[in-house]
C-alpha cells in the first residue's frame, strides 16, 4: 500500500482541546446569551457594544468603533444608522476636522445605557457559575494579556497578505 497518497485522518480530538475552539465556544455561548438578554430592551448584541462603547468614552467614531471591536466599516455605518433612527445615538460635526462625525448618546441612548450593565452581569453571573472569584480574576488576566498581543497579530496577518 502507497502509504505517500493516504489521507491523514482528522484527529477530532485536537480541535475540541485548542485554546482557539475553546474560547470561539466561550464566546458563541456568551454571545448568544446575551443577544437574547438584550431583546428585552429591543437592541442587537452588536449594538449593544456600541452602546457600551460609546458610554464608556473608549470610542467616538464610526472608525474607532468599527477597528475596536473588530466590525467591518459598512456593517458598522449600518449599526449606527439604525441606533440613530431609533433615536439612541447622534452624529455631530468634528469642529476640529469638519469632515469627521463624533457620536454621542441621545438623552434615552444614556438612558438605555445605564440599564446595560446590568443585563450584561446577570449573563455572565449565570455563564460563569461555578467559578471562584480569583479563577474569574485570573481569567480576565489572560484575557488582557492575549488581546495584548493585538498589535504584533495584526502586523503577522498583514504580511501575510502580501503573500
Amino acid at each position: 500500500m502507497d502509504t505517500e497518497n493516504q489521507i491523514p485522518e482528522f484527529d477530532s480530538s485536537q480541535v475540541e482541546d485548542s485554546v482557539g475552539y475553546l474560547l470561539a465556544r466561550s464566546r458563541t455561548m456568551l454571545s448568544r446569551s446575551i443577544e437574547d438578554a438584550l431583546r428585552c430592551v429591543d437592541i442587537t448584541h452588536a449594538q449593544g457594544s456600541v452602546f457600551m462603547m460609546l458610554a464608556t468614552g473608549k470610542s467616538s467614531t464610526a472608525a474607532e468603533l468599527a477597528r475596536d471591536l473588530f466590525i467591518d466599516s459598512a456593517a458598522m455605518k449600518r449599526t449606527l444608522d439604525k441606533l440613530e433612527v431609533k433615536g439612541y445615538i447622534q452624529r455631530v460635526i468634528d469642529e476640529s476636522d469638519k469632515r469627521l462625525f463624533k457620536l454621542g448618546l441621545t438623552p434615552s441612548g444614556k438612558a438605555l445605557a445605564a440599564r446595560l450593565p446590568a443585563i450584561y452581569a446577570e449573563v455572565l453571573d449565570v455563564g460563569f457559575t461555578g467559578f471562584a472569584a480569583e479563577e474569574i480574576s485570573f481569567l480576565k488576566y489572560l484575557l488582557r494579556k492575549l488581546l495584548a498581543n493585538r498589535p504584533i497579530l495584526e502586523a503577522k496577518m498583514n504580511s501575510c497578505q502580501g503573500n
